[in-house]
């Protein structure tokens, strides 16, 4: 805590006359903006022409907040304490680092302590800003005897692509798991090819996560062979890593033996979806008229979308998806029930890709 005589930097300065209601509107739309887009950027793969739109919107209203500068505190706490969430920590984060506020950067800290999400919206305010906006915050914390203080300082690294050279090494091996799980990830982005032993190693970390990421940079670093036992087993988990583990468990081996892989996904109803979504990532568009046959079914038509999608971007403007998978028949009213997925339409997505090839089941495809 500060002294009672004490003043955060940003109160230094005298506070410029503000429209409140204004003000109030900046901070609440800039943690609307973005916890929008970070809910977007977690697709596989994500909409970035959806995302650049959110983006413009949210840096008008940062621009807001710059200009009331200080005086937009009220507005930015109130936002936190009425609504303690990712789009209010990363919207406390941001000001604070942008106003250089030491006392208020130590209170987002805190606050990303005590959240249930890994601290996403500080990391992500963290991303926001310039590298050297942050670079004394991060020299700060990523040698601290905190470990969640590394765990942030290792987290804007990857935000920014930064390589903490020599350190790495030692935050791979780092005792806390989230500091472990996310250098394994940069060292994998940074293509530290220096490290594949300790990559190795971390395979039998007893987190799923180190494990997964270690599995992610050793295929980024070329050894899919290594990696490809752990992202298979990850990708028909069904947790939150499921489709970055798809995506490269599709690149870690050969083309025949992921399509072999598939296939035998195919026979099974609980991985069939997840087949039907990996046929988007190998970037044969030849297998559309398969996919139409796989919309037909409500289990593997939300797959199936996601897969035209990938393959073919240009037909999101197509209106071939609907928001009531009821008006398909009973099976999907039956399957989907009152959630209102998007699920393509065969028959509109058939019309539109033509008719001249043939359905091939994905099993005995070759290229």
């Amino acid at each position: 805590m500060l002294a009672a005589t004490d003043k955060p930097k940003s109160e230094g300065a005298p506070e410029r006359p503000i429209v409140p209601d204004v003000v109030r509107q900046y901070a609440e739309q800039v943690a609307f903006f973005w916890a929008q887009r970070d809910t977007l950027m977690m697709d596989d793969p994500p909409d970035r022409h959806v995302v650049a739109g959110v983006d413009r919107r949210l840096e008008a209203n940062l621009d807001g907040l710059r200009i009331a500068g200080p005086a937009a505190w009220p507005f930015i706490t109130a936002a936190y304490e009425d609504f303690p969430e990712k789009g209010e920590l990363f919207l406390y984060g941001w000001m604070a680092i942008e106003l250089n506020d030491d006392r208020r950067v130590a209170d987002a800290v805190e606050f990303g302590l005590q959240s249930k999400d890994d601290a996403r919206g500080l990391v992500g305010a963290l991303a926001w800003h310039l590298p050297g906006t942050i670079a004394p915050l991060v020299r700060d914390w990523i040698g601290a005897p905190d470990a969640f203080k590394r765990f942030l300082g290792v987290s804007a690294c990857l935000g920014h692509s930064v390589d903490p050279k020599q350190m790495l090494g030692r935050l791979v091996r780092d005792p806390d798991t989230r500091v472990r799980a996310t250098s394994v990830r940069l060292a994998g982005t940074l293509k530290r090819a220096d490290l594949v032993n300790e990559l190795t190693a971390a395979l039998t970390d007893d987190d799923e996560f180190a494990r997964f990421w270690a599995a992610w940079a050793l295929n980024e670093l070329g050894s899919g062979d290594l990696a490809s036992p752990e992202l298979r087993k990850v990708a028909v988990s069904g947790g939150s890593s499921a489709m970055t583990a798809l995506r490269a468990a599709i690149t870690a081996a050969p083309d025949k033996d992921v399509r072999a892989w598939m296939g035998t996904l195919l026979r099974s109803p609980e991985t069939a979806p997840l087949a039907v979504r990996g046929a988007g990532m190998l970037g044969d568009r030849t297998v559309l008229h398969w996919l139409i046959h796989q919309m037909r079914n409500p289990a593997l038509a939300v797959a199936a979308g996601g897969a035209l999608l990938e393959l073919f971007p240009e037909a999101k403007g197509a209106d071939l998806f609907t928001l009531n998978p009821a008006e398909l028949g009973h099976a999907f009213e039956d399957h989907f029930g009152d959630f209102g997925a998007r699920v393509p339409v065969a028959e509109k997505v058939k019309d539109w890709g033509g008719k001249e090839m043939d359905v091939v089941p994905l099993d005995v495809r070759t290229r």
